[in-house]
Formats: C-alpha cells, sequence, structure tokens
C-alpha cells in the first residue's frame, strides 16, 4: 500500500518522536540562558530539516553508489525503527540517544540524533525510493512533521510542567507502541520482497 501525505506525515512525527524528545531538550538546555532557549531549538529543528532534505535528494545516489537495494534498506530501517521503539516503550537512564554533553548543544546530540536520528534519515530515503515521484508531497510530510516538532519543543518546559513526567513517558511508550508495529510491517514488506526476487 502507497503512502499518502499524512500517513508520511504521522510516521515522520512518529521517528522524529517530539513528545519523547521533551526530556532530552529540557535537560540539554537547562544550562541555556532562557531568551536563547527558543532560537537554540528551531535552530536544531532547522538544521535536522536540512539534513534529512539532504538525504531525500541525494539519499538514492548514496544507496546506488554504495551498491545498497531498496530492500536492504527497508529491512534495515525496520529493524533501527524496531530498536530504538523498545527504547521508548522499556526506557534506559540514559534516554533513547544516549547522555547530552554540557553547555549550548550545536547539531549534536539534539538536531542529531534526537530529530535526525538513523530511524528518520531511513524513513526519508524509504519514502522517495518507494514513489520518488511524490518528492515534493514527501518534502511537505517532511516540513509539516518538523514544524510541529518544532512547536512542541519550543514549549517543551511548559508542556513537561503541565502534563507531568508521568504523561509524558506514557504518550512516549504508546509512540513506541505504534513505532514497534510500524517497524514489523516494514520488515515484513522487505522479507516478501526479497522473496519475491529469489531467483526459481
Amino acid at each position: 500500500m502507497q503512502s499518502s501525505f499524512v500517513s508520511a506525515t504521522i510516521l515522520l512525527l512518529l521517528v522524529t518522536d517530539p513528545l519523547g524528545n521533551i526530556p532530552i531538550f529540557v535537560a540539554a538546555l537547562r544550562s541555556v540562558p532562557p531568551h536563547r532557549k527558543a532560537f537554540v531549538i528551531l535552530r536544531e529543528c532547522l538544521i535536522a530539516f536540512a539534513l534529512l532534505l539532504f538525504f531525500m535528494f541525494f539519499g538514492n545516489r548514496f544507496m546506488d553508489a554504495l551498491g545498497l537495494s531498496d530492500v536492504s534498506l527497508q529491512i534495515g530501517g525496520g529493524v533501527i525503527l524496531f530498536l530504538i521503539a523498545l527504547k521508548m516503550v522499556f526506557p534506559v537512564p540514559e534516554g533513547v540517544f544516549g547522555t547530552s554533553p554540557g553547555g549550548e548543544p550545536f547539531i549534536v546530540p539534539l538536531a542529531i540524533p534526537a530529530i535526525a536520528g538513523p530511524s528518520a534519515l531511513a524513513t526519508v530515503l524509504l519514502l522517495v525510493s518507494r514513489d520518488p515521484e511524490r518528492l515534493f508531497e514527501w518534502i511537505g510530510a517532511l516540513a509539516v512533521a518538523l514544524a510541529t516538532s518544532a512547536v512542541v519543543l519550543v514549549f517543551s518546559e511548559r508542556l513537561q510542567r503541565r502534563l507531568g513526567e508521568r504523561a509524558v513517558t506514557a504518550f512516549e511508550r504508546l509512540m513506541g507502541l505504534v513505532l514497534i508495529a510500524i517497524a514489523v510491517e516494514m520488515i515484513l514488506k522487505g522479507v516478501r520482497a526479497f522473496i519475491v526476487q529469489l531467483p526459481g
């Protein structure tokens, strides 16, 4: 089944995981002056958007240069999604993406890998490789997903205070369960496509 704009946007929201990133952003920005926090968040979201956009345009050429097939991308992307989703459902003390360095963060760990992590990179590559003629539709879905993430993360401290850590954790685990189902479906589709390609 082909992805629609809405389903692609939802998938990109799940893999960028703005609600799950709230504790990471709050912790990473704790030492940043209040008047700089919104700027840093928007800057990191733009960097993540630029990286994902770059992969949309040039990711397939990169795959071709390495001799990678769409099937390997689908199975590999599914495995990465599955592993990250497991950490969302069963959190570890250092968080989904590991510990964050002190000071004002730049690119790492917020833009990469918190927003534009391996699962997001694999997802945009998969969307484009499946339906390259709908590239501008996928760009629109990515823009909506990243804009939504930016809004959520700009208000991350307020949301965490308003919802409470338990509610944020519950949302993250729910997203993790949905993402596990998506990851398993990606792996199954990749395996089916591989079996079809086998000779005889």
